[in-house]
């Protein structure tokens, strides 16, 4: 078997940049774009959902429809892995699946942001509603097909420490600059939104220049990383449900995925959550919502050499238990923001604020993005 080259490494890593392109876009904007704030509508965003609690008392269609949508991708998680173990392609048992769910994925990213029915300006629709659950649980589908054999295939084409740990920096700075593209959303539709005279066409397009970039890049390890050459390829004659006992018979396994649901719920109910606090709570414009993503990202970068450096000393365990207490606090910090919005407002590129809404903002973004980097390394 080969060893994996830099280069190589590298092309494989582009790969993680464009399903975490994808997944930045659904992660951040879906709920905002679906539940509008009151700012947002104001701003020209339409309502094309019931909005919300009108699943039984006490959940948004949009909380039940990404509800609904994590549940599928648990499910269908060991399902897509059971099948790449047991593909016989001559191409090998992960690039197949990586091949064939790269363009369904670009494209399903889109269009769930494209519900098409009218819908009354308060009220929404009950047919959208139907489009978005269909289109979120297609996108999860998908990006299991590409996300869960890519994984796979990292640890199989890695045969060293050193170059797992060449792999594991290098799709780490890609994801996070993924996500961080991901991130520019409002920056780019506000300029667009002139041009096009609407606000809601002009995120359309730019989560579509979005996904064909991502596009592309899911395609660079399909073609420029042969499988065989690295991994002995011997199709799984094992049921997934045989798998799955032997994985959950572990102790320490099980305790794992429960720390894990718990981590991902609070990641993702904070990044969700991050264009309400900056501008229902803190109240400021939109357009620093993309500045202190970007910022949070950047910030990140900066962390990561420190962070391998304190990790060689104090070890990994202790460095996750200090991200969640640091992520902890910076979460419930947001519930005490929207103070100071009466001050002397100051003008910045991204709009008026108080000094007070300024400082809020970047308290939030600047402590948020340390745990959030030990996250992006470490676990």
């Amino acid at each position: 078997m080969k060893s994996l080259s830099k280069g190589k490494t590298w092309l494989f890593a582009v790969g993680q940049f464009g399903w975490a392109l994808l997944s930045g876009l659904i992660g951040s904007w879906l709920v905002s774009f679906y539940l509008p704030s009151a700012e947002s509508i104001a701003a020209g965003q339409k309502i094309f959902i019931p909005q919300g609690r009108v699943i039984l008392g006490f959940l948004t269609v949009i909380g039940g429809v990404t509800a609904l949508g994590r549940i599928f991708d648990a499910i269908t998680d060991p399902l897509i892995a059971s099948l790449s173990d047991k593909c016989k392609s001559k191409s090998g048992r992960r690039i197949p699946f990586m091949k064939w769910a790269a363009l369904p994925l670009a494209v399903t990213t889109v269009l769930v942001f494209c519900a098409p029915f009218d819908a009354d300006a308060k009220s929404g629709s009950w047919l959208n509603s139907l489009w978005v659950c269909l289109t979120v649980l297609a996108y999860y589908f998908l990006i299991t097909m590409y996300c869960t054999p890519y994984t796979a295939l990292y640890s199989e084409i890695t045969h060293s420490e050193k170059e797992r740990m060449l792999a594991s920096s290098a799709i780490s700075l890609t994801f996070i600059l993924g996500t961080g593209i991901g991130y520019l959303g409002p920056a780019v539709w506000g300029a667009l939104t002139p041009v096009f005279g609407d606000r809601v066409l002009a995120i359309r397009v730019t989560f579509a220049a979005f996904a064909v970039i991502a596009l592309l890049c899911m395609y660079v390890p399909v073609f420029a990383i042969k499988e065989k050459d690295y991994v002995d390829t011997v199709p799984s004659q094992t049921t997934m449900m045989k798998s799955l006992g032997m994985t959950f018979r572990n102790k320490s396994f099980r305790v794992f995925v429960g720390s894990d649901i718990f981590y991902w719920l609070g990641l993702t109910m904070f990044q969700t959550g991050i264009p309400y606090f900056v501008t229902s709570l803190i109240g400021l414009p939109e357009a620093f919502q993309s500045m202190f993503l970007v910022l949070m990202t950047v910030l990140s970068l900066v962390f990561y050499p420190g962070i391998n450096s304190v990790t060689s000393k104090v070890g990994k365990k202790k460095m996750v238990v200090a991200a969640f207490v640091m992520f902890t606090a910076v979460f419930a910090f947001t519930a005490f923001t929207g103070f100071g919005k009466n001050g002397n407002l100051v003008n910045t590129p991204f709009g008026a604020a108080t000094a007070g809404q300024l400082v809020q903002g970047l308290l939030m973004i600047v402590c948020g993005s340390l745990p959030m980097a030990i996250f992006g390394i470490l676990p």
